[in-house]
């Protein structure tokens, strides 16, 4: 199965029901742990290369294209995982990665997609969003935080400012990832059964828990009124860490083989360069 295939599978189409998704499947994959591990590994060398190649356009100053994966998910899914396994692989140089937290009170005072379009990718790069502009139409619904009015504002407003962000060259991957409420629970409880995991516990977590039916409708809603043409969701079923991992390479390796980024030709007399370096 090519990158390409693995993003319609995974791609949410006309009449996507969140509850429809067992977060125990693998979806387009027959193979087990041991070939997906596998395949990770396999996928990485071009995904390498890809991402070398991009990162050399923009050192050429010739690069126009860039890649933005936003990760989503309910805590414990497998953000850091992605973050680590995957975009982890390659170049950080050519990596900008930003984990947003709660906004701060000058960030407070603008528009909430003030803070994300600072951090939008310059051309050449691949960006990843721990979080992002989403927890205002997640959170902000779970915990009334803002108004229904200013909830439905949101969701035009990230449609517009992602046509935008789309128009200006970077491609937008939007994943889901997708876990049960049984899984997070056994996947929380290992964090405080192991002194080494105590530091990603945060109690906060048991209270969002407690809303769990609520986040699934928020989740939905947020699916069904951004997921566009231009920048669709995937949802990715993440109770197996491994398939979601292969899953969000797949997707980074089925943009950057559409960008196609090329090593840029160089700006000097190649030959003439090797007899001056052989004469030194």
């Amino acid at each position: 199965m090519n990158a390409h295939t693995w993003a319609r599978i995974l791609q949410v189409g006309e009449g996507f029901r969140l509850a429809d998704v067992d977060p125990e499947s693998t979806p387009g994959y027959e193979g087990g742990k041991a070939q997906g591990k596998a395949d990770l590994a396999a996928g990485l060398e071009e995904l390498n290369e890809l991402q070398e190649r991009l990162f050399a356009e923009s050192r050429a100053g010739v690069a126009k294209d860039a890649v933005l994966l936003v990760l989503q998910a309910m805590d414990s899914a497998g953000k850091g995982g992605i973050v680590r396994h995957v975009v982890g692989g390659v170049d950080p140089q050519g990596v900008t990665l930003t984990a947003f937290k709660a906004p701060t009170e000058e960030e407070l005072a603008h528009d909430f997609l003030w803070r994300i379009e600072k951090r939008l990718p310059e051309p050449g790069f691949i960006g990843v969003f721990d979080r992002s502009h989403y927890e205002d139409v997640l959170i902000g619904r779970v915990r009334s935080l803002a108004t229904p009015e200013e909830i439905e504002r949101r969701y035009d407003a990230i449609d517009e400012f992602e046509a935008r962000v789309t128009d200006s060259g970077i491609r937008i991957i939007k994943v889901m990832l997708h876990i049960s409420s049984d899984e997070q629970k056994e996947r929380l409880m290992e964090r405080l059964d192991r002194p080494d995991k105590h530091w990603k516990y945060n109690p906060g977590d048991v209270d969002e828990r407690m809303l769990w039916p609520t986040y699934m409708e928020a989740y939905q809603a947020a699916i069904e009124r951004t997921s566009t043409e231009v920048a669709p969701w995937h949802v990715i079923p993440a109770n197996h860490k491994w398939y979601a991992r292969l899953a969000v390479q797949e997707l980074l390796l089925a943009a950057l083989q559409d960008i196609d980024p090329r090593w840029p030709k160089a700006d000097f007399d190649v030959e003439a360069e090797k007899k001056r370096l052989a004469a030194s």
